[in-house]
């Protein structure tokens, strides 16, 4: 029987700004396992509200403990599942995400965001959230409705990779900051190295697509996950899907390279799920394929495709 697993949200759980298939795994779970695991915010202690009494305990042994990496980002793994070997695909349910804190911040940084020459004057602001009510207020006053999601969801990368540095996504999926992935989706992750190594970390409260400013809300998040093993199901890239759509996902550098990504991988699984062709499958996709900018500021930008399901 499926068994489920939570991890704790301690320092010996996590690492700050990297993925490494070295890591050594935190917990070993059996393909079909649930686990719940929590995350801090993105950034250190200049990101924290003046109101000390806001600081939560674990969010500062973790500030305290972890040794810097080359990103900002806390994250919670690797989860080994057993049976996964390179080559198989990892399905990974989201299922629950909920903020854990009673705040969260956004910032305009140095040299980050769609616009960093433009906005030099940078600058923190802490909105509050209210659980009951499922918003966060801005400080002009503004209510916004809370769609809680994990920024970085992913597998361990290649060996051969060495150590990938958080704030950049690729193809063991990472931190690819997509607001659709949140409870109800499904995310299929190629498997690089035995057992999968699963992480996930970044916790947001609300995000637009783009992220231009370089933040969503950034919060304490806890959320769960089923993690099954596929074999007969195989994907090279990540590639998701909601109960209603299909959602492809696009990464590179450059948006226009992003964008014909989205757009091959949606041909390819509309190829592989119905008796289309290639061209039949361009083309529907040109007409009920919706292409979103995920997010523009994560070194590989990001570019999503949205198509229903009910027309295949």
């Amino acid at each position: 029987m499926p068994m489920h697993h939570t991890i704790p949200p301690t320092p010996e759980n996590m690492v700050l700004g990297y993925l490494d298939a070295t890591t050594q795994p935190v917990l070993e779970v059996d393909s079909g396992d649930t686990v719940t695991l929590s995350s801090f915010p993105a950034g250190g202690r200049e990101s924290l509200p003046a109101d000390r009494s806001l600081w939560p305990a674990d969010y500062l042994a973790a500030l305290d403990t972890l040794p810097p990496g080359p990103g900002p980002h806390f994250i919670t793994g690797p989860v080994y599942v057993r049976g996964a070997k390179p080559g198989d695909t990892l399905q990974v349910d989201i299922l629950d995400a909920k903020p854990t804190m009673d705040w969260g911040f956004v910032a305009i940084l140095p040299l980050l965001g769609t616009l960093p020459e433009e906005f030099t004057d940078y600058e923190h602001i802490h909105p509050r959230i209210d659980h009951a009510r499922n918003v966060c207020t801005l400080p002009w006053g503004t209510e916004l409705p809370l769609d809680p999601f994990f920024g970085i969801i992913g597998v361990a990368p290649p060996r051969a990779w060495g150590r990938c540095a958080s704030p950049v996504p690729r193809a063991f999926g990472g931190n690819m900051d997509n607001k659709e992935l949140k409870p109800g989706a499904t995310l299929y992750l190629p498997v690089f190295n035995e057992g999968a190594l699963f992480f996930a970390g970044d916790g947001h409260g609300v995000q637009g697509d783009g992220e231009v400013c370089i933040t969503a809300l950034e919060t304490g998040l806890a959320g769960s996950f089923r993690l099954t093993v596929r074999r007969d199901f195989r994907v090279d890239f990540p590639f998701a899907e909601t109960p209603t759509h299909l959602m492809s996902i696009g990464l590179d550098e450059d948006l226009d390279d992003a964008a014909k990504q989205a757009v091959r991988e949606m041909v390819k699984h509309v190829c592989a799920r119905t008796n289309l062709n290639r061209n039949q499958a361009y083309m529907l996709c040109s007409l009920i394929g919706d292409l979103r900018v995920t997010q523009t500021v994560d070194g590989n930008k990001g570019v999503h495709m949205l198509l229903a399901k009910k027309y295949l």
